[in-house]
């Protein structure tokens, strides 16, 4: 694989890359939202919900994209280290930023790992369906056995989570936690991204096209997966703690296969295979969610119009909406054999 190389789209005779453009647009429009809509706290605090529930759909993306693992059980990952911060916080009195963010990620690193051990790492090469049921019934299972069990809240959950700290300072709803949310997906998306353009993302590339091809090459495929599927259950961890803090509550429902299954819908909806299309989806979501929550009309009803939406959307839009602007050759990337010491040659 070393012989081979990642070839951008852009160049005589091929069509200008426009992914690049859609990034820069999402991230003016992340930057300038505090400010326009300093007049509206309400909408502020959405817009933060949506950064912190974009660093999950990109956990997510980072396994079905990228790397083929279909799992309805990335709530497990957030809802798990955003329940053991919020204890840390109740039990202990702690809650500063340099501790509890990275223990929510190592908390969510480890599950992930014990799960990609069992689900991915067997004699047998799992199937598809097998790592999906697997995932989900653990997502099942965590949301009841916390619905129960009275130290964690049952199913009430875990409210009044202590104030995040970083110092002396602590982060409420506003714009200083919508910056903080925004630091941190800046920090995931700009790792991810240069994690799938590395050579170890080339491997990736290879594996969701024709995994058995990469096996034959000798290519330990299944731990290639495992190692995405834990690093997808860390950044998901960190999502899990942000989120905590900025509701100030975490129950059942936020481990359980429920989120599990919008993550999914976030990144079919904004288009899977690239980083952006689950920010996009889930900013398109959750703003078309709360308008139609805010409609008499439609209030009783409107989780209705939002699935006809989506499954206009999955059923006549693959692609998910990124797909109106950006081709698929560019979304998924052309290769090229590049000999040594030679000119490439198309591929």
């Amino acid at each position: 694989m070393s012989g081979v190389v990642m070839a951008g789209v852009a160049g005589p005779g091929r069509p200008r890359r426009l992914l690049p453009v859609v990034e820069i647009v999402v991230l003016v429009a992340m930057v300038a939202a505090p400010f326009v809509l300093s007049g509206r706290p309400e909408l502020v605090t959405l817009a933060t919900n949506i950064l912190i529930l974009s660093i999950l759909a990109i956990s997510f993306e980072l396994c079905w994209g990228y790397s083929g693992i279909m799992t309805f059980g990335q709530a497990l990952f957030f809802g798990v280290p955003a329940y053991v911060i919020a204890l840390v916080g109740r039990d202990l009195e702690f809650s500063h930023i340099w501790g509890t963010l990275p223990l929510a990620m190592a908390v969510g690193l480890l599950l992930s790992s014990l799960f990609a051990a069992f689900l991915l790492l067997g004699r047998k090469t799992p199937t598809p369906i097998f790592i999906a049921l697997g995932t989900l019934t653990g997502s099942y299972a965590a949301e009841r056995l916390v619905s129960g069990w009275q130290y964690v809240g049952a199913g009430n959950g875990l409210s009044s989570i202590k104030l995040l700290q970083a110092g002396e300072y602590e982060f409420v709803e506003g714009t200083a936690f919508f910056f903080l949310a925004f630091g941190c997906l800046a920090a995931v998306y700009i790792g991810c991204r240069f994690l799938t353009r590395s050579q170890f993302g080339l491997v990736l590339a290879g594996i969701r096209q024709n995994e058995e091809r990469l096996a034959f090459f000798g290519y330990r495929v299944q731990l290639y997966k495992a190692i995405v599927f834990s690093l997808a259950g860390m950044i998901a961890g960190l999502a899990g703690a942000l989120y905590s803090y900025h509701q100030g509550f975490i129950g059942p429902g936020n481990m359980g296969p429920g989120l599990s299954t919008m993550a999914v819908i976030y990144c079919l909806f904004g288009g899977a295979g690239t980083l952006i299309g689950p920010v996009i989806g889930t900013t398109a979501i959750e703003a078309l969610s709360y308008v139609l929550a805010d409609i008499d009309l439609v209030k009783r009803f409107w989780p209705v119009i939002l699935g006809l939406v989506l499954l206009l959307v999955v059923a006549f839009q693959p692609s998910g909406l990124l797909g109106l602007v950006v081709s698929a050759r560019e979304r998924i990337g052309s290769y090229r054999w590049r000999p040594r010491g030679g000119n490439p040659t198309g591929g």
